[in-house]
């Protein structure tokens, strides 16, 4: 059954809002701004928060005004910032290899555990990045397949805990009916991230289906 409206519309907005971190980039996006829009979606996507630049941008692509794998630059998401921000780190990724001498050692003993990824966040070379730190490491071994293999591990670990914090924060608040669009239009995410916890994680899960289906 086709998700409401609504729903498709919170997920294309999260995808707009996250183009710059999908593999792909917005060739990716794009194809499913696509697939998913009609003129139904559309018009929820411009009750949303910077909902007439996506509506804009989906309509641009059907008429062929936007290539698919772009995006005019006036109806990027937070001004573009984000892109300018990733390229900016990227172009200042550089480590000395001591530093990765030592990186190498650390992700060869990688645990997905709490205690582990806030060793890895702690490390100097790291710490360099702020808040960006999992693209600005991704950026600097990118020469190394197999460090990014592991890092990989790494960014999985980390969008485990982000996603049980939020799953935690959202059942903790009075339900709403946009609260439990975003978890549908997430609830992919938490289905790859939550069983790494286990039993708790798949109660976790039982928990948000039975959050969504509430609506």
């Amino acid at each position: 059954m086709k998700d409401k409206p609504p729903v498709i519309a919170q997920r294309l907005m999260n995808l707009y809002r996250q183009a710059h971190a999908i593999e792909g980039g917005w060739r990716a996006v794009n194809a499913v701004f696509l697939e998913e829009s009609d003129d139904a979606v559309l018009d929820e996507v411009r009750k949303l928060p910077t909902g007439e630049k996506l509506a804009e941008h989906i309509l641009e692509l059907r008429t062929g005004r936007t290539d698919s794998d772009s995006i005019s630059s006036e109806l990027m998401p937070y001004g573009g910032l984000m892109e300018t921000h990733f390229e900016e780190v990227a172009a200042d990724a550089r480590f000395s290899d001591e530093d990765m001498s030592a990186l190498e050692a650390e992700l060869e003993n990688f645990q997905p555990t709490e205690e582990h990824l806030n060793i890895i966040k702690s490390l100097p070379y790291v710490r360099q990045f702020g808040d960006r730190w999992l693209a600005g490491v991704r950026a600097a071994i990118s020469g190394r397949p197999n460090l990014v293999a592991r890092w990989k591990i790494v960014y999985s670990a980390s969008r485990a805990f982000d996603l049980w914090e939020r799953a935690s924060n959202i059942l903790s608040w009075p339900p709403t009916e946009r609260t439990r669009a975003e978890v549908q239009a997430d609830l992919p995410e938490y289905e790859t991230y939550l069983p790494m916890f286990g039993t708790a994680g798949q109660e976790f899960l039982t928990k948000l289906r039975a959050f969504v289906s509430s609506m």
